[in-house]
């Protein structure tokens, strides 16, 4: 007998979502084969049969919250049975799991201590506070005590919602200035009309509409443009793919790989903020914005300080297509300390893209056109030029630090040896 557990995919996880079942109470499963599907607070992924047998005691609900290397089912071999606990009882929920709360069912947030007498927080009672890291992450960077939130995840533990639902109830006691002027109410959304089709979000489509929400509304963006002559680099990129035919290096591994020389020279792009502190990480870990079905992932090449622009390209294209496959780990999600977003290959000129914490600046990639350009004799010459914007974030990043890192980039580029 074989327990198939909640696994644990990545050190930050400490609970996942059992999203569906691929396999039913009493079918026959081989060993490699998807039986069902997770969801991390990143990614949806499928978990695979490890051996060969009939899967019986399925314990988790679809749409079940439970923590890691909770059990939720087994895989059986020829003569055996259930544990005692589920016996006569193959797929009855025994799962001390917690059910996923639709937003009419969520508990209502918690609101700020008021003035009366309060009950005891559970530091008081000298207990321990439960709370996962990310909960941690963001109760720290609001300076909220977490002994003033009650979790509704599993055992009480605090979760991402429980804090960001006391964010939102502590602005909404928070007294508000009197305004100049009588303010004007948001407009009512629109009813849905006759005709109109309404389409959930799929979970990376929810999770990316929350973080992006977050680092745009919290995260004092500002934005530099420059512009990079590519004549070099693609040269150099055409020579490359014609000695190694099976390694095709793309012009976004060119990019990475200069992003790496230039974070070298300037760190302080490669730092983030954190309660009001610098953290400067133990390497340079480039995330790669990558296109998929469901929406956007970001797949992270690490330490690229160390790797050379082949490597680069090999490891991009494996991520790339673990990607597009779903087969991205937590891991390979998460960690970037700076990020590349290109839509050059769809002829995108130019764009600004928001920052993907907890890195501090995202460089949007445009289009490499063939453009006229005047010498300084008064010649005029076609050249193939590329704009990019860097977002960055004013609170690491000063105007200043930010347009030297772009002028280094460029010079990367535009002598492309300097990479090799």
């Amino acid at each position: 007998m074989h327990t198939i557990i909640m696994p644990k995919m990545g050190d930050a996880m400490e609970e996942g979502t059992l999203v569906r079942w691929l396999k039913q109470e009493g079918d026959t499963v081989a060993e490699g084969e998807p039986i069902a599907e997770i969801a991390t607070d990143k990614a949806t992924v499928e978990i695979e049969a490890p051996v060969s047998g009939v899967l019986r005691g399925i314990s988790v609900a679809e749409g079940a919250v439970v923590p890691v290397n909770t059990p939720l089912a087994y895989i059986l071999q020829a003569g055996e049975s259930l544990p005692s606990q589920t016996d006569g009882k193959a797929g009855a929920p025994t799962s001390t799991a917690t059910p996923v709360l639709a937003p009419a069912e969520m508990p209502t947030p918690v609101a700020a201590p008021s003035a009366t007498t309060p009950a005891p927080t559970p530091a008081e009672r000298g207990e321990r506070i439960l709370a996962s890291p990310l909960a941690r992450k963001i109760a720290s960077e609001h300076g909220i005590d977490l002994a003033q939130i009650q979790g509704t995840g599993p055992k009480g533990r605090i979760v991402e919602r429980d804090v960001l639902a006391f964010i939102e109830a502590r602005k909404a006691a928070a007294p508000a200035p009197a305004p100049a002027v009588a303010p004007v109410a948001a407009p009512a959304p629109a009813p849905i009309a006759a005709g109109e089709r309404v389409e959930s979000l799929n979970r990376l489509r929810q999770i990316t509409a929350q973080r992006t929400t977050e680092a745009y509304q919290t995260i004092p963006h500002f934005y530099l443009t420059i512009e990079i002559d590519m004549e070099n680099a693609l040269a150099l990129r055409q020579q490359l793919n014609q000695i190694n035919e099976s390694l095709r290096v793309s012009v976004n591994d060119l990019i990475v790989k200069a992003c790496a020389v230039a974070l070298e020279q300037h760190p302080v792009v490669n730092a983030r903020y954190q309660d009001g502190q610098l953290v400067h990480p133990d390497g340079i870990h480039i995330g790669i914005a990558v296109a998929v079905e469901q929406g956007l992932l970001v797949a992270v090449l690490k330490h690229c300080e160390g790797k050379s622009l082949r490597r680069i390209a090999q490891e991009s294209q494996t991520l790339i297509q673990k990607a597009r496959d779903g087969k991205l780990l937590p891991d390979e999600m998460t960690g970037n300390t700076f990020t590349v977003s290109n839509l050059g290959m769809f002829g995108i000129e130019q764009f600004t893209a928001i920052i993907n914490p907890p890195a501090s600046a995202i460089l949007a990639v445009g289009a490499t056109r063939r453009v006229p350009i005047v010498n300084d004799d008064g010649s005029i010459v076609p050249r193939q030029r590329m704009k990019v914007t860097m977002s960055c974030d004013h609170r690491v990043i000063d105007g200043a630090v930010g347009a030297q890192f772009l002028q280094t980039l460029k010079q990367v580029l535009e002598s492309p040896m300097l990479m090799v």
